[in-house]
């Protein structure tokens, strides 16, 4: 809730006023999981609002972790549940959230996807994971970048993204994340427009009808109308604009997918990050080798367009990109 929503609840409660203000310290600031803990609050305070309500912060339900260090946690989602992952790194440690709890886009070669979809994830369900994360006070960044597609459940996201970088909560700059999509178009504009956060385009094919079999949505979305339609967007500030690639081998590797990439992206300020395949059971995707993904880099990078290799994290867990799922 917001600021003015919990004030709503103060007064129809006939609280002291100033108890809004006391609310929102305790549960953004203070990260407060249950009203009781509340010391300032009046007893009378605590126990109408234990009533009816709950703060929504709740603790991950299982944790795993990486031999590179990498946490994998499971946390609950109503009657469902929902993994992100923490991944330090030296100086810097990043969170990477879930917006759905499987997800409908059906991509080839994710193992959400072939989860299906299961639910949208609720503004709370999806901020939980960054409060509730035992971590929490070491994130320098957090990316959307986990289960289901962020700009398909809009408004949550969006609401969320509100909780995170307004002075009234988290308060953090919205260059510290990052929103990753396949390109939903429509929903696309309007990030575009209302939010400053940094947006990740999941590309992973320049040509229509490969990208086609890799991602349905490509059938709706072509790359190209993707890719005009940011083209029309100013990045010369600090917001950053990336696409995600990961590379299948003898499949998205060759000449000419980095020849289609140059003048699809040409002029654009961006950059490509290139991530190995991690393989999915019952696909017959295979992974390239370190020569394949040094190659594809350098030969991007050589026509302009700047590109790095993702380092592959978690891959044990199956905590890596393309690997959350709680199908079981």
């Amino acid at each position: 809730m917001t600021p003015a929503e919990i004030q709503e609840i103060v007064e129809q409660f006939g609280l002291p006023k100033f108890t809004g203000k006391q609310l929102v310290d305790w549960i953004y600031n203070k990260r407060c999981a249950n009203f009781d803990a509340m010391s300032n609050l009046s007893k009378k305070s605590r126990e109408l609002l234990t009533e009816r309500y709950e703060v929504g912060l709740f603790a991950p339900l299982k944790a795993q972790t990486s031999s590179d260090s990498t946490k994998k946690y499971l946390f609950p989602a109503g009657d469902l549940t929902v993994e992100a992952a923490y991944i330090p790194d030296r100086d810097r440690a990043t969170l990477c959230v879930s917006t759905q709890v499987g997800c409908q886009m059906d991509c080839l070669f994710c193992a959400t996807g072939k989860q299906g979809f299961e639910k949208n994830l609720s503004t709370a369900e999806i901020v939980n994971q960054i409060l509730s994360l035992p971590e929490f006070d070491t994130l320098t960044n957090i990316v959307f970048m986990g289960m289901g597609e962020p700009l398909n459940n809009y408004d949550h996201l969006m609401r969320s993204l509100d909780i995170l970088t307004q002075e009234w909560a988290l308060g953090w700059s919205p260059t510290r994340i990052t929103v990753s999509t396949c390109g939903v178009i429509p929903n696309l504009k309007r990030f575009l427009s209302e939010s400053k956060c940094n947006l990740a385009i999941s590309m992973h094919s320049p040509f229509h009808d490969e990208r086609m079999k890799l991602m349905p949505i490509e059938k709706n979305y072509p790359i190209k109308e993707v890719v005009h339609l940011v083209k029309q967007h100013d990045w010369h500030g600090q917001r950053r604009l990336s696409f995600e690639y990961i590379v299948f081998k003898d499949l998205n590797d060759t000449k000419d997918h980095i020849k289609e990439m140059a003048r699809l992206l040409g002029g654009l300020r961006c950059r490509v990050n290139l991530i190995r395949y991690h393989a999915v059971p019952g696909i017959a995707l295979k992974s390239p080798d370190n020569n394949t993904m040094a190659y594809f880099r350098d030969a991007l990078n050589d026509k302009g367009i700047i590109a790095t290799i993702r380092a592959s994290r978690g891959q044990d867990i199956d905590a890596a990109c393309g690997l959350l799922s709680t199908k079981r």
